[in-house]
């Protein structure tokens, strides 16, 4: 019994698995860092909501030795628990945003399109828009749904620290979804 053509065979299986390289599917740009940015306004727009007298107690609720017990109270808007709460939910609202495409540089975005409640004011004119039905909010839900779980912790970190610049921060930098120079001071 031959096995010097089986050993030839085995190493050839076995290098070009090896050298060839993984293909990963490309994620779309344009959506990611639509999401990214969508996320980083829905979460400012509720924490807008919320009284800025509520709090909520943290701690530990332990027994200190001396039978005291460290209890703090933060503003509930920025408190780990609301945004995680918000967090769960944020990516539902992907369904009220739509392709945009800028009439006069023709980059295209996904933006709002649906007033807030009791917001009419803020009505775009939907000339600009293009509705693709399901899929295109699918796509920007799943880019969505991706990003709160991949950086779920980096989120809050900056929402609890109430950061300036979170879109550039959350976005460009922690994400890098909206690296490429077009979409970074798009306006939402």
């Amino acid at each position: 019994m031959n096995m010097a053509p089986w050993i030839i065979l085995m190493t050839l299986v076995t290098l070009s698995t090896i050298c060839l390289p993984t293909t990963e599917g490309k994620k779309d740009e344009i959506v990611y860092c639509s999401a990214c940015r969508a996320i980083v306004d829905e979460l400012n727009f509720s924490i807008s909501q919320v009284d800025p007298k509520k709090t909520i107690h943290v701690g530990s609720f332990r027994l200190n030795p001396d039978g005291s017990m460290v209890d703090k109270k933060v503003p509930l808007a920025r408190s780990e628990t609301h945004l995680s709460d918000l967090l769960e939910g944020v990516c539902g609202s992907m369904s009220d945003y739509a392709l945009y495409e800028d009439p006069d540089t023709q980059e295209k975005q996904y933006r709002r399109f649906a007033p807030r409640d009791g917001n009419n004011a803020d009505f775009p004119n939907f000339n600009n828009f293009k509705f693709d039905g399901p899929d295109g909010s699918t796509a920007l839900k799943f880019a969505c749904e991706t990003i709160v779980e991949e950086l779920e912790d980096d989120i809050i970190t900056l929402f609890s620290q109430n950061s300036d610049h979170v879109v550039d921060k959350l976005c460009n930098r922690i994400s890098d979804h909206c690296k490429d120079p077009k979409l970074k001071n798009e306006e939402l």
